[in-house]
């Protein structure tokens, strides 16, 4: 389907972050990351490909190189392709971010 409600879609663990894929081609991806309190994503990169993370409810710690910052909902980050990114949730409240990558990897 071509059309769904992030409220139906988002999904959440008490063992680890939870990720749902909404839709996906050759050329990207968009997935929900559901986060309880405490939960993270480890540092990573991608080489060639760029992510944005959108706060769609709750708030989370957005590291993206050298640059740190805790961001609620509506805040967009943009993580360059190669560059070493991570999430967490260090709030009380659980976090639902939307996530694009291109191009796929």
């Amino acid at each position: 389907m071509p059309i769904k409600t992030i409220a139906h879609e988002a999904r959440f663990s008490p063992e680890k972050m939870a990720k749902v894929n909404l839709f996906q081609s050759e050329r990207f991806f968009c997935d929900l990351y559901g986060l309880e309190p405490g939960q993270s994503q480890k540092p990573h990169a991608h080489d060639g490909s760029d992510k944005v993370y959108v706060v769609v409810e709750g708030a989370a710690r957005v590291r993206i190189g050298t640059e740190d910052a805790v961001v609620g909902e509506g805040a967009v980050a943009h993580v360059p392709a190669g560059a070493v990114h991570s999430i967490e949730n260090t709030g009380a409240g659980r976090a639902t971010l939307l996530v694009f990558m291109a191009p796929k990897p």
